[in-house]
C-alpha cells in the first residue's frame, strides 16, 4: 500500500524541480534572444561596474584600508571615523587577550578592505573610553557612518575562550554589517584543525622574536 504522505512529498519535490527547470529555460531563452547590441550594452555595464569598484578600492586604500594600524591619539580617532564609512576599532591594553584579538584583526583587515581596522590604547584615551563606556578589554567598537553601532566585548560572543577562530570573529562582524559578509567566510578553506587553531602559539612566537 502506497504511503500517502510520501506521495505528497514526491509531488511537491517534482513541482519545485519543474518550476526551477522552467525558470532556467526562461533565462537561457532570454540569453539566446540577445543580439550583438544587447551583449555590448551588458559588457559596457559590467565594465563600468568594475571601474567604479576599482575607484572605490583605490579610495579605501588611500584611507588606510587593507591593513591593521594603530591610532596614537584621540584626535586621530575622529579623523579615521569621519574618513571611512565602516570602522572596527579595537580598544586594547598590553595583555594576552588583546594580542589574540590583534592576530585575528590583522587577518581580517587584509580580507575586508571595505572596512577600516584600527586599534587604540584605552588607558591613553580616557575621554573616548569614558564616552564609549569601554570597561572590558579587549572591546571592539563597530562604527558605521561615524556612529558606534555595536560592540564586541571580550570573548563572550566568541565562545568565551581565546581559541576562537578568525572565521568566528568574521561572522560576528558580518552580523553587525560592519563588513561585507554573505554567510561564507572570505578566508581560504582550511582543515578543521587549521581553521580553529589557537592563535596562542603564533602570538607567543611573535613576541619572542620582538
Amino acid at each position: 500500500m502506497a504511503n500517502p504522505i510520501q506521495e505528497i512529498v514526491e509531488k511537491q519535490v517534482l513541482t519545485v524541480a519543474k518550476a526551477m527547470e522552467d525558470k532556467l529555460d526562461e533565462e537561457i531563452a532570454s540569453l539566446e534572444k540577445l543580439d550583438e547590441d544587447d551583449l555590448e550594452v551588458l559588457r559596457e555595464k559590467r565594465l563600468q561596474q568594475m571601474k567604479k569598484m576599482a575607484e572605490k578600492k583605490k579610495r579605501w586604500m588611500s584611507h588606510g584600508h587593507g591593513e591593521y594600524s594603530e591610532i596614537h591619539s584621540e584626535k586621530d580617532f575622529f579623523s579615521v571615523v569621519k574618513a571611512s564609512q565602516r570602522v572596527v576599532c579595537h580598544f586594547y591594553r598590553e595583555n594576552w587577550p588583546c594580542k589574540v584579538m590583534d592576530k585575528h584583526l590583522s587577518i581580517l583587515a587584509k580580507e575586508h578592505i571595505e572596512t577600516r581596522f584600527v586599534k587604540i590604547q584605552a588607558e591613553k584615551s580616557p575621554f573616548l573610553a569614558e564616552r564609549l563606556k569601554i570597561v572590558v578589554l579587549p572591546t571592539l567598537a563597530l562604527i558605521k557612518n561615524t556612529k558606534v553601532d555595536d560592540y564586541v566585548v571580550g570573548f563572550n560572543e566568541l565562545g568565551g575562550k581565546d581559541d576562537f577562530s578568525t572565521e568566528d570573529l568574521e561572522e560576528r562582524l558580518g552580523r553587525a554589517q560592519v563588513i561585507h559578509y554573505e554567510g561564507e567566510s572570505s578566508l581560504k578553506p582550511k582543515s578543521t584543525t587549521q581553521t580553529r587553531r589557537s592563535v596562542r602559539q603564533s602570538a607567543v612566537s611573535d613576541s619572542d622574536s620582538e
